[in-house]
């Protein structure tokens, strides 16, 4: 091993979980301002990743009320004491306002509470105002304590030992107002309390052609009105950041008639209870009401949603979202020294990252001033990337400009629908359908996927034909599994009837399948040669080149609420555990994120190959040895166990030199150990293994402690927890099933828990689609839809031919922006036998769900261990969602 491989070791080395200590260190986690769905998961994170690491965790009651009271407000957290909290809304620890903590007499005492309990490190989960009277804090921290010190209620050496406080916040606000994050807890859940009225009041509005006015939760950000209009295809709405142009009134009235004289039964109008106008004044739902009787004389009726926006229970998205964020953050305090400024642990596409805290109040405060002072443009643009695609897009699919204003492109695009139905499949056409023709194309729907295609069963399709179509699942287009290898003869020839000129496909695996075929045969087929796009939309999210595809956050959601029935179903029963399986072909993204939000005890997948020892002794910890370069009888040891070789090992013997012989899948591994168990110190050298190989060559793999499964769920039964749940992914092994895995938990259980199972099957691909598959379908296709326009307007004429690898691409979303990525390079990036990309970025989460259910694992922690510095993207850049 040359310096540069230990070099890299050693970075690796310093970068893993488990060699961040919180032995002596403790962490406080307070909830403050609003609360948010979501909250008690961050809670539940924070607790158990701090207990997981050695650092004691203290629950702050009611805010920073309890920690200027203290007293019984502050207690010490157990495992046991953020159980089943998972699905629960609101804050378990409470939350209120606190005038005194605004004082430094109020501030002075919360300090004293802290020192008190050598609380030096403060997780606060809250909004704007929140955060920064938690910096305030954090600033004042050494003046508080020498004035306590001063005082006489405290000693020079606890000013000492306690000389700096740690803050790391979290953002709880499901009005999604603070700068820096793409979604703040609470944010999705509150979308789903919203989606599920509108959802309900279109069915009552149709029948009565009435006119809803809906007023939703947002006195200073119009996220969630302009998101639920986005997601149900609205036929208004109104912003604080983006007040309607002079005249609104009429213009509103107008397209409200045009939509009624489209045959529409109904109209819908969202208003943020902050809306303004131009010159600052409120717009109110009542106002608008009588605007549209009086104008127009409509049935109009007003909902306002008010406080159920809050409650109810978690969705998937912001369970896994503060599970995440709650893990970052006590990694964040861990890392944390003297001089590092408070930060807020946010997220960015796909990507959990720290911020600097006062930037982002500061950027969050600075778009309530851009309002105030009336600069619109700029208060949207502060917003952020998320903020402003989603007003955007929402302009462009609203508002239908007169035939004769559009300027024709005298080009012809088809759209279809491949593979096994998605929740959001047809927000994603009706986007399309509407872009298209804002662009002066003549859109085509293609009926029953490339079987139709061969077939002719293709119609032109207007903006009127997709209307209301955001909200309902499955697929009107109709979609099919069968590919185009047999029939593109027949393609081609129905392409050169229609004179399509580009292609735009909604599907999933089969239509990544399909889009390689169209494209080898682009040298025998001219009329292929056009530019072709591909929008991943699949419940199993296995379609390379993007991080998510429509319809697997539904499917998820559907997953995660069928859990909490099922464990529900147990409460006050006996001792229980359930065995679920999901769907998602050899991908397990549904089993493994089911898990992470529904709070499981162990997924099953494809992907993390198991056997049975695996299932009897679940891994507690995986020690990875490294790849040598050379055979060697003697290979470089990893680094010190501290007491945790595997126990056959470490049970050997209690003298330093105890060996173990481990059957592994290339040979036999010996493991030398250096921990002695009658040792008061950590050993002076590390531990060593030597294999003897079978192959005769060294071959990467990792060694297992061997907690047994059923030894761990015995060990849960014994405290007041009484219900575990397994989920296992359909493909994950051919011969360890569903049946087995069920039977062999009831035997080995057997006097202390029993089992009970449920096949999950075909209910995760139905379904009215989540806010998110309608939001994410809806913007991602409109980006599909100007990248097709975009390439037909650099080759004018009809004669041009696409032959490049860049004309037929796969648009997802990858880590934090929106890319378009060939098919060619995609192939290299395919393990086509199991239907699955190569690198899954969800497996980085896997550990969270063992840490969380209190295995120990290895987990990677390198990728947000620096602050990034806050900046404006610029307008090119694709956002990502």
């Amino acid at each position: 091993m040359d310096d540069e491989d230990v070099a890299n070791r050693k970075v690796s080395f310093r970068k893993c979980l488990e060699h961040l200590s919180g032995a002596g260190k403790a962490i406080g986690v307070l909830t403050s301002g609003g609360d948010a769905q979501g909250m008690n998961a961050a809670v539940r994170a924070v607790v158990r990743m701090g207990i997981y690491v050695g650092a004691k965790v203290y629950f702050i009651y009611e805010g920073y009320q309890g920690m200027v009271d203290g007293g019984r407000n502050i207690v010490e957290a157990s495992w046991e004491s953020v159980s089943s909290i998972l699905q629960v809304g609101g804050t378990i620890i409470g939350s209120a306002r606190c005038k005194a903590f605004r004082t430094r007499e109020g501030r002075l005492r919360a300090a004293h509470n802290l020192v008190q309990r050598g609380i030096t490190n403060l997780c606060v989960i809250g909004g704007d105002g929140s955060l920064t009277g938690a910096n305030i804090f954090r600033k004042e921290w050494s003046g508080l304590l020498e004035e306590l010190a001063q005082n006489g209620e405290i000693d020079k050496e606890q000013v000492q030992k306690h000389s700096y406080l740690n803050v790391v916040g979290m953002v709880g606000s499901i009005d999604n107002d603070f700068c820096g994050t793409d979604m703040t807890i609470g944010t999705d859940s509150a979308l789903h309390r919203i989606i599920e009225v509108v959802d309900a009041i279109m069915t009552t509005a149709q029948s009565h052609q009435r006119t809803f006015v809906l007023e939703v939760m947002g006195r200073h950000c119009g996220y969630l009105a302009l998101v639920s209009a986005l997601a149900c295809g609205a036929d208004w709405v109104f912003l604080p950041e983006s007040p309607p142009e002079e005249g609104w009134q009429e213009n509103m009235c107008i397209k409200l008639s045009e939509n009624r004289a489209r045959k529409k039964r109904l109209n819908i109008i969202i208003v943020a209870e902050g809306a303004i106008d131009t010159q600052n004044k409120p717009i109110t739902s009542e106002q608008i009401k009588e605007l549209v009787v009086k104008q127009l004389g409509y049935d109009t009726r007003v909902t306002i949603l008010g406080h159920v926006q809050r409650g109810g229970t978690p969705s998937a998205f912001d369970r896994i979202l503060a599970s995440r964020m709650g893990v970052e953050a006590v990694v964040a305090l861990l890392q944390a020294t003297p001089e590092t400024p408070a930060c807020v642990v946010s997220l960015s596409g796909n990507q959990a990252v720290r911020l600097p805290l006062v930037e982002c109040v500061q950027m969050t405060q600075d778009v309530q001033r851009a309002m105030d002072e009336r600069r619109f443009k700029d208060a949207v643009r502060l917003r952020g990337r998320s903020f402003e695609s989603n007003l955007n897009t929402y302009k462009r699919l609203a508002i239908k400009l007169p035939d004769d204003q559009i300027v024709k492109s005298n080009c012809n695009v088809a759209i279809i629908n491949v593979g096994a139905p998605a929740a959001g499949m047809n927000a994603a056409v009706r986007s399309a359908v509407r872009v298209g023709i804002a662009d002066g194309h003549k859109m085509l729907a293609i009926y029953d996927g490339f079987e139709g295609f061969a077939k002719g069963q293709i119609k032109e399709i207007g903006w009127g034909d997709v209307g209301g179509w955001t909200g309902q699942g499955g697929s009107i287009l109709g979609t099919k599994r069968t590919l185009p290898g047999k029939s593109l003869e027949d393609i081609a020839a129905q392409m050169r009837k229609h004179s399509i000129n580009a292609l735009l496909i909604v599907g999933g695996f089969e239509a990544y399948l399909g889009l390689l075929e169209l494209s080898a045969a682009r040298d025998k087929y001219e009329e292929l040669c056009v530019p072709m796009v591909m929008v991943p939309a699949t419940v199993s999210n296995n379609v390379p080149g993007s991080d998510f595809s429509i319809g697997a956050d539904t499917a998820l959601n559907t997953i995660t609420d069928t859990c909490d029935r099922i464990k529900q179903s147990a409460s006050g029963t006996k001792r229980r555990v359930f065995i679920i399986e999901t769907m998602g072909g050899y991908c397990g993204y549904l089993a493994n994120m089911g898990g992470l939000a529904a709070g499981a005890d162990a997924a099953y997948i494809f992907e993390e190959p198991f056997d049975i020892r695996d299932l009897q002794f679940q891994g507690e910890d995986r020690v990875p040895l490294h790849t040598w370069p050379t055979p060697s009888n003697t290979p470089p040891g990893w680094d010190r166990c501290q007491n945790r070789c595997p126990p056959p090992h470490a049970d050997a013997s209690s003298a330093p030199g105890a060996t173990a012989d481990i059957s592994v899948p290339f040979g036999i591994l010996r493991l030398t150990c250096a921990f002695s168990k009658s040792a008061k110190k950590a050993p002076s050298r590390p531990c060593s293994a030597s294999a003897y190989l079978r192959s005769g060559t060294w071959t990467r793999t990792t060694v297992r402690t061997t907690e047994s499964n059923v030894e761990h769920l015995t060990e849960k039964m014994k405290t007041t927890i009484q219900r575990g749940l397994v989920l296992r992914n359909e493909s994950c092994n051919e011969n360890y099933t569903t049946d087995f895995i069920y039977q062999l938990y009831s035997e080995e259980g057997k006097g202390v828990f029993d089992c009970r199972k449920n096949v999950l099957g075909h209910m995760q691909q139905g379904g009215a689609p989540s806010p998110f598959d309608r939001n994410f379908g809806t913007k991602i296709s409109a980006r599909a839809m100007q990248w097709i326009s975009t390439k037909l307007k650099e080759a004018p004429g009809k004669g041009k031919r696409f032959m490049s690898d860049d004309s037929i691409c796969v648009l997802g979303i990858s880590k934090r922006n929106l890319l378009f990525q060939p098919v060619a390079q995609l192939r290299q990036e395919t393990d086509f036998e199991h239907r699955i990309p190569k690198e899954q970025w969800w497996l980085k989460l896997r550990p969270l769900m063992k840490i969380l259910a209190k295995y120990k694992v290895s987990y990677e922690v390198s990728d947000s261990d620096q602050l990034e510095p806050m900046h404006h993207r610029g307008h090119e850049e694709p956002a990502a969602i």
